[in-house]
């Protein structure tokens, strides 16, 4: 066993997955990246932003996540729904997020897809989570060489919610979105995050 000083020193040390030298980016992998995450607003705007950072860094659609929470009115499904094509004009001319006519008017689509699921008394929470794979036996990547970018459930997921409406969700969005939302745990094996999980569980509960 690791005594609490050793392993103190190993999670310092340790790299993370991503983010190392940004605090903006290594809050998000400490406290966000992999934690599970429930309510509509929340999961309209993870998916949505997924699909924003297509083809680019994501360290990029976090600096504008502020903006997009406010043009996006807090990601609320109804209120995103009822934008039109003078909103979608609007959002075109705005510098602060990122100005892409598709993404944007997917990320529309999407919130009528959510109120059409609350109209057949269904949630995005619900269609969303029950995608989540079994996580016994499945084991921590030690690089990200061996983490998929799709998997079947990611597939699943994808099909299930382009059937409902969704659109720009395609396996791999939908894979990147389950670790964002933490149907999956992706953290690697040697990343801080795990190493404390480890010493926390190693030195028990505080006396």
């Amino acid at each position: 066993m690791t005594d609490g000083n050793t392993t103190a020193a190993t999670v310092s040390t340790a790299l993370r997955c991503f983010g190392d030298g940004d605090p903006l980016y290594e809050a998000y992998h400490d406290k966000e990246w992999g934690v599970p995450v429930h309510g509509e607003p929340a999961l309209l705007e993870r998916i949505a932003l997924e699909g924003f950072q297509s083809g680019l860094s994501w360290i990029t659609v976090l600096r504008k996540r502020p903006a997009f929470r406010e043009v996006f009115e807090g990601f609320d499904p109804e209120r995103v729904a009822a934008f039109g094509p003078d909103d979608v004009e609007r959002l075109l001319t705005d510098t602060r997020i990122i100005r892409n006519r598709m993404k944007i008017e997917a990320t529309v689509d999407n919130a009528r897809a959510v109120v059409a699921l609350h109209d057949s008394r269904r949630t995005l929470d619900e269609l969303f989570w029950s995608f989540a794979p079994e996580a016994a036996g499945r084991r921590r990547a030690v690089t990200f060489g061996d983490v998929p970018a799709w998997t079947e459930e990611s597939k699943a997921m994808s099909k299930a919610m382009k059937r409902v409406g969704f659109r720009f969700i395609g396996p791999t969005t939908a894979y990147a979105a389950m670790q964002a939302c933490g149907l999956v745990d992706d953290h690697l094996a040697g990343c801080p995050v795990v190493l404390g999980r480890t010493g926390a569980a190693e030195q028990g509960p505080a006396s």
